[in-house]
């Protein structure tokens, strides 16, 4: 095999609060489709890959997270993403396009990590990690307290892009009709999540 060696693309890290689930889908369908176009040569914005995180995975994270993340509490029913974009020849062009996604969707401002500001990317990937590691240090807590038969359940789901909206309706409406504490967060962009409950 004879391989070409390329140099490691420069990144940018984005996060992007959300008013809704509603709103976080469709950001992330339009950045998707501006990832689609940057593959194919015609645009600036190739988005490599976006978290998402749902408001019962907010609201479980403890003040400490958002302050190390220099982030403010997001008010109820908020989803926030978290877009890694690789840049090209053209930061601030990538910029511009993502400007212009997230106006167009009403969204308000992202804080961004630029090319280089490694420390600052760090803070949010944390905030992103910070989720699962909360929810485990939740349950583990109620177990020691009210015994073993405490567990989480969680899953690893993927859908097509086009019926993510719609599991997550799904899972909201069938946990919360039933009773149960849950979140979800995971690899949107990819439709690949993790209910947990």
């Amino acid at each position: 095999a004879t391989l070409r060696v390329i140099p490691r693309p420069a990144r940018m890290a984005a996060l992007v609060p959300c008013a809704s689930i509603g709103q976080a889908v469709a950001v992330t369908g339009a950045l998707r489709q501006e990832a689609h176009a940057a593959w194919r040569g015609e645009g600036p914005l190739d988005v490599a890959a976006i978290e998402f995180m749902d408001p019962r995975s907010l609201a479980l994270l403890p003040d400490e997270v958002f302050a190390a993340a220099a982030m403010p509490r997001p008010g109820t029913g908020h989803a926030w993403l978290l877009a890694q974009v690789e840049v090209g020849v053209s930061e601030e062009a990538a910029l511009a396009n993502l400007d212009s996604v997230l106006r167009s969707a009403d969204v308000g401002d992202p804080v961004v990590a630029l090319p280089g500001d490694d420390r600052g990317a760090a803070r949010l990937f944390a905030l992103r990690e910070a989720v699962p590691a909360t929810l485990n240090a939740r349950v583990a807590a109620v177990r020691a307290r009210l015994g073993p038969g405490i567990h989480k359940v969680a899953g690893d789901m993927i859908v097509p892009f086009a019926r993510l909206e719609a599991s997550l309706a799904l899972y909201q409406a069938a946990f919360e009709a039933r009773g149960l504490d849950y979140a979800v967060w995971g690899h949107v962009s990819d439709g690949n999540l993790h209910p947990n409950v």
